[in-house]
């Protein structure tokens, strides 16, 4: 069985890049091959797995430098079904590809905001006067200059093998120690030893304690937490969904305890389940 594996593209992006390392330990570890479907953005990415039109899916979750990547925490608040099998750090590395023979012409630059964003010192100091122009990719910055000798796109340098751009500046990343969770999404996950745990849920009032209350669940049976967050629900100014990671494993009996506990303080709650952990190094990119 070949399994289809949904990630933004096109060619050349950084989930592409963390779906080609998950599906190479598939294949060292399972045996299994996969088919990489690029999809046009992260919603559509997790929505194409939500529908069964691809088997897994795999998306990126929170940068190290930038912080929680908002389009794929508020689409998985809104789909009920799907579940974390496996999450995937990786190194980020950006590079500036240009046409233009030097820094000293360009005038615009194209990436996704999150890689702009994570660029942004590199920008101030070596390009402050230039427009900074989204995009819906890196991948796609690159297609955008293609024909513009002026303009300039930030991208991951595996690029450079896929698009017929040549860089001009290399590791232009702000922080050397740059790099972004992915996590890998299906209906139907296989049976796992997780060392992690995410979930997401809503109080039921904005009151005094509300948020006090769930955390107490952990708190009180020393349960660590690496990560909180909250993001608008969406329905109203002042109303919250809270995101967090959980150190521990969903069999553990504590933790289902607190788990049981949570649903007792909160007004819907999700769990996104118990997974294991991937962590990459620069050099395991080199063989992708």
């Amino acid at each position: 069985m070949v399994i289809s594996i949904a990630h933004l593209g096109p060619v050349g992006t950084n989930a592409e890049t963390a779906a080609l390392a998950y599906a190479h330990w598939l294949e060292e570890n399972q045996g299994k091959s996969s088919l990489l479907c690029p999809c046009p953005s992260i919603a559509q990415t997790l929505h194409s797995v939500a529908r069964g039109d691809t088997n897994k899916a795999v998306v990126p979750v929170e940068n190290s430098t930038e912080g929680s990547v908002a389009s794929t925490l508020d689409t998985l608040w809104q789909l009920d079904r799907l579940q974390i099998q496996q999450e995937v750090v990786l190194p980020i590395i950006h590079a500036f590809f240009s046409r233009g023979t030097s820094l000293n012409g360009i005038k615009t630059v194209y990436s996704h905001p999150q890689a702009l964003a994570q660029c942004q010192r590199w920008l101030q100091h070596n390009l402050p006067n230039v427009a900074l122009i989204p995009t819906n990719s890196t991948a796609e910055a690159l297609q955008k200059i293609s024909l513009e000798p002026t303009a300039g796109a930030i991208a991951a340098p595996r690029a450079v093998k896929l698009y017929n751009v040549p860089i001009l500046v290399n590791h232009i990343n702000d922080y050397a120690d740059n790099c972004t969770r992915f996590w890998v999404m299906t209906l139907n996950p296989t049976p796992t030893v997780g060392s992690r745990i995410s979930l997401a849920f809503s109080v039921p009032a904005n009151v005094p304690g509300s948020l006090m209350k769930p955390l107490q669940v952990f708190a009180q049976r020393n349960i660590n937490l690496s990560r909180i967050e909250s993001r608008p629900t969406k329905r109203s100014l002042g109303e919250y969904v809270f995101y967090l990671d959980v150190e521990g494993n969903q069999e553990d009996p504590n933790i289902i305890d607190a788990l049981n506990a949570l649903t007792h303080h909160t007004e819907v709650l999700k769990i996104y389940g118990s997974y294991p952990v991937l962590l990459l190094q620069e050099r395991d990119l080199e063989q992708l």
